[in-house]
């Protein structure tokens, strides 16, 4: 009788104990990495203790090699997957991810061809590729319905997955999206980056972090070594060719609620941004004050007032 009562029980167990735990062990790729990757993993995970709200790392295997993926948030909650900006990683989500994982379950997924602790195997040949490995990985997770959120270069490509898993997709947050809906406009900003190209390294990083924020005293010290970390070993980005604005057909094809947020200092869009934004059926688009492109550290309590609210449908 009590061996009849303990296999429902130890059942009951087993399905309760974390899902992901077969994701969990560090793989060898950070355990035993080179110096330089050493140092840039280190510098990982000192911005990591920025993040202020408990979290697990999994490392999950896809068709291209391994995903890094941070979680957040209550097990039960509804979730919410984070595409980061170019060569950001996902611990550029610090300010906001208090705020993002209080009601929900938040995924921030670093981008395989990128700094942070995804690591590619099998070279992606396209940007088709690239949407087949996120859909990877969201299946590994056991996503079937989620929020997507993504910013600069994420944004983009957060567009992309959104037209081709439409009816999985709950809601898309756009913050900043680079070359989404217009082409980007030469400007003020663009010309000293490109004037700053034969600069040292630490003037051209400068210079970038200025010209993308409205106030990079703001940005974290522990954050920017990191980045800069980065960027020594970042490979040379692909598909940058590919990234073009999405056609009017496109992205009127979007039914779910999309919100678009840009800074009035964003380097990379403008007005012209919020009025297609506003153009799409469920579609709503704001400019935030004082805010670069960088705005979810601008402007990190506007911005994440903003999510919040637009994530519980108060929109």
């Amino acid at each position: 009788m009590r061996l009849l009562l303990f296999i429902p029980l130890f059942f009951l167990f087993m399905s309760c104990s974390g899902k992901y735990d077969k994701y969990k062990k560090t793989p060898e790729y950070i355990s035993k990495a080179s110096n330089s990757k050493e140092a840039y993993y280190n510098a990982y995970n000192e911005t990591l203790k920025l993040w202020s709200s408990s979290f697990e790392e999994l490392y999950i295997p896809t068709t291209y090699g391994i995903a890094h993926v941070i979680v957040s948030g209550p097990k039960k909650a509804d979730p919410v997957v984070l595409l980061h900006g170019m060569n950001a990683s996902s611990t550029m989500w610090y300010p906001n991810i208090e705020s993002l994982s209080e009601d929900h379950r938040v995924f921030a997924i670093d981008f395989i061809l990128e700094p942070g602790k995804s690591h590619l195997n099998h070279d992606i040949e396209s940007i088709e590729e690239v949407n087949d490995w996120y859909e990877d990985v969201i299946l590994a997770l056991e996503l079937e319905n989620y929020h997507l959120i993504g910013a600069s270069k994420g944004g983009w490509l957060a567009t992309k997955l959104a037209l081709n898993n439409k009816k999985n997709i709950k809601s898309l947050i756009l913050l900043s999206p680079a070359q989404t809906f217009t082409w980007i406009k030469p400007s003020k900003d663009l010309f000293k980056n490109i004037a700053m190209i034969f600069s040292s390294e630490e003037k051209r990083i400068e210079q970038n972090l200025e010209s993308m924020s409205s106030n990079s005293d703001l940005i974290s010290d522990t954050y920017i070594k990191q980045y800069k970390l980065g960027l020594e070993i970042a490979p040379k980005n692909k598909f940058m060719s590919s990234m073009r604005p999405f056609s009017n057909e496109e992205l009127m094809s979007l039914k779910m609620p999309v919100l678009v947020l840009i800074g009035d200092e964003d380097m990379l869009n403008n007005e012209s941004t919020i009025e297609k934004a506003i153009e799409l059926s469920h579609g709503k688009g704001e400019i935030i004050q004082n805010a670069g492109h960088f705005l979810s550290i601008d402007q990190s309590e506007t911005v994440n007032e903003k999510m919040v609210t637009f994530l519980k449908g108060d929109n």
